[in-house]
């Protein structure tokens, strides 16, 4: 809860915290990386640095909940929260460096602000940042405590049992804890963070969705190529297609994400485009062995169905589905597919069951206009969901 003094001071701020946030992101990583350069190494994801994407993410998520305080100051945004707090534990984020940021952060603050940060606005503003960061860490030692860890302690080295290519620029391997010991449980739709060592000695971290079902006794991952040789956007996509083969080893969190089906009798739309489908397949493949027989629709959009990674699963584990329909767009389609299923995706002629959840998980543009198209036709924005792989900014958007 914000207090009433800080809320007043926060409301009447708010505006011009708002118009410069993204001047204070930016010197605030200039400076957290500055002192701390293994953060920028080992931990943050070098390419959304130098795309811009993870100072337009802390933007908007100090923006959203700093704007949901003053609206609502008795109340914090969950959603937004649980969601953030699945990514830094898959990270290994620990409470330690919450100070580190605060530091940095505030020192921008003041910096770009200049007078306007009197005592009065940075006890506010320090206020908010530690509801927001308290909140981050309760829950994040929740979610260690629920995979009986230590807290940052979140990786283990697994094998790779094999590897299948799944289009020219996508692989799927197939891994084991190389420990012998059994896999942690997970959820449909959860993903897991890989780890590699690049030529430089960094240490970089991207997340990728675990596209087997929870009752495999070996874990899957299916990685795009994202191209860019060198560039930070696509070196540890690319160096997992390149340097990793069966007999490697891959350093793997637990599992954590929560774009998991809550609403399990209820109608499901599942809706992806291009590697977002990954989540897709775990989440039909537990449905199907769990006897799931409500409506389930299954909508996805690729460039042609030669880049639509897994396709023939997608198609085989909807089949085992007692009521389940899948609809394909392309964008190049081959000959005789569907007119009406050729471009981006349009729900525009669909019925939508009363009732239905929605999982979303793909390009943010994508997401943006099903979820559009979903409350135009009454579907409840709390019955939406979605997984965004990297910033998520959505909410820096939205």
């Amino acid at each position: 809860m914000l207090s009433e003094t800080s809320t007043a001071t926060v409301r009447a701020t708010l505006p011009a915290v708002g118009a410069a946030i993204g001047d204070i992101a930016d010197l605030f990583y200039r400076k957290m990386f500055t002192a701390h350069p293994e953060l920028l190494r080992d931990l943050f994801n070098r390419g959304n640095q130098a795309s811009g994407a993870q100072r337009q993410a802390l933007a908007g998520s100090i923006a959203a909940f700093a704007t949901h305080l003053v609206a609502h100051p008795d109340t914090r945004p969950d959603v937004m929260l649980g969601r953030i707090a699945h990514k830094h534990a898959s990270l290994g984020v620990t409470a330690d460096q919450y100070d580190i940021v605060h530091r940095h952060l505030f020192a921008a603050i003041a910096e770009v602000l200049g007078d306007a940060v009197t005592p009065e606005v940075a006890a506010a503003w320090d206020e908010v940042y530690w509801l927001m960061a308290n909140a981050l860490i309760s829950r994040e030692a929740r979610l260690y405590a629920e995979q009986g860890v230590a807290a940052g302690d979140v990786w283990r080295e697994w094998e790779v049992v094999g590897r299948t290519e799944e289009t020219p620029d996508v692989a799927t391997f197939r891994l084991r804890p190389a420990d012998g010991e059994p896999a942690p449980a997970f959820r449909p739709g959860q993903y897991v963070s890989v780890q590699v060592e690049l030529p430089d000695g960094a240490r970089q971290i991207r997340q990728y969705s675990l596209s087997s079902a929870p009752g495999s006794t070996l874990r899957s991952i299916t990685v795009k190529r994202v191209h860019g040789g060198g560039s930070p956007d696509g070196e540890v996509s690319c160096h997992l297609h390149a340097k990793v083969a069966a007999g490697d080893r891959l350093r793997v969190s637990a599992p954590y994400g929560d774009l998991v089906i809550d609403a399990a009798d209820a109608p499901l739309l599942l809706a992806s485009a291009g590697i977002g489908c990954t989540p897709t397949l775990s989440m039909l493949e537990h449905l199907a062995a769990t006897g799931h027989r409500a409506p389930v629709t299954v909508v996805h959009g690729d460039r042609s169905s030669a880049d639509h990674a897994l396709r023939n699963d997608h198609v085989t584990l909807a089949d085992k589905l007692p009521d389940a329909t899948t609809h394909f767009w392309y964008e190049h389609p081959e000959s005789g597919h569907s007119t009406d299923r050729t471009g981006l995706v349009d729900l525009g002629d669909f019925t939508i069951a009363p009732g239905t959840h929605a999982y979303l998980c793909g390009p943010l543009p994508f997401m943006r206009a099903v979820r559009t198209q979903l409350l135009a036709k009454g579907v409840p924005a709390a019955d939406i969901h979605y997984e965004v792989f990297g910033p998520d900014l959505w909410l820096a958007q939205d």
